[in-house]
């Protein structure tokens, strides 16, 4: 990793894709007050899979939702592909967001009355673009949904739902996909097919995945694992197995 950019510098074009510097989030006030991050400054190459894991309340999810703009930090800086994410108001966020982030959820998120095809390019036409046909049936055909691409979510199994999810994540070509325990939902099957699909995201695609995660197993397919415990960074690199993310996150 390199070092970290000045918080009035924007990273060059050769660049992490992510960065975050001296990030903070307290909620509550007072005696009340919890801190949920406590200074995590990090960097986010691209072409990488990242799983950011520790205990339930160790503000996994409070720092995805930072790093993807969803929340404010207390204190500290975001960029992503250039732009300081900590300065926009929200309906720069918002369109930020739209062009270059995607997300993958626990629960899918796929819009009911439409099609996994029209899901799938539901974020190009909110953005008011015409979906790419060549894009659309190639994304199909790595999720193994061609034959499915009329089937509306309640006739489609969770795991081929979050297969719709990984491919509407991607058809915008984001800078980043943010994964929030996509595999949380699924039998231990879909789940490893779902991680299988992330991570051709990452090797052929040269996508930055970044994925919170609470399954060691999961986690330690990363190509770097990052473990949050208390708000603070404990463990930043590779790893050799579950068992050891599982002792890094320090669960008894």
């Amino acid at each position: 990793m390199t070092d970290h950019q000045p918080q009035d510098e924007s990273p060059t074009a050769t660049g992490p894709v992510i960065s975050c510097s001296d990030l903070r989030r307290r909620f509550g006030e007072g005696g009340a007050a919890v801190d949920a991050l406590a200074g995590v400054s990090l960097e986010f190459p691209k072409g990488e899979l990242t799983a950011i894991v520790g205990p339930s309340g160790s503000g996994k999810s409070t720092l995805l939702h930072i790093l993807a703009g969803l929340d404010r930090p207390t204190d500290g800086s975001v960029w992503i592909d250039g732009i300081e994410i900590t300065a926009l108001d929200d309906r720069e966020l918002t369109d930020l967001r739209r062009d270059k982030l995607g997300f993958v959820f626990q629960f899918f998120n796929l819009v009911p009355v439409l099609t996994a095809e029209e899901n799938l390019v539901l974020p190009v036409k909110i953005a008011g673009r015409r979906p790419d046909p060549v894009r659309v049936d190639g994304l199909l055909e790595t999720v193994g949904m061609t034959d499915r691409r009329t089937h509306r979510p309640s006739e489609l199994s969770g795991g081929q739902q979050q297969r719709v999810s990984i491919a509407r994540a991607l058809v915008t070509r984001p800078a980043v996909v943010f994964a929030d325990e996509p595999t949380g939902n699924l039998d231990s099957k879909s789940g490893a097919d779902v991680l299988g699909l992330l991570r051709q995201a990452v090797d052929e695609f040269e996508q930055t995945v970044v994925m919170v995660t609470h399954d060691p197993r999961i986690a330690s397919y990363a190509d770097r694992v990052i473990v949050l415990v208390d708000g603070v960074v404990t463990h930043d690199g590779r790893v050799q197995s579950a068992d050891e993310v599982h002792a890094l996150m320090q669960i008894e």
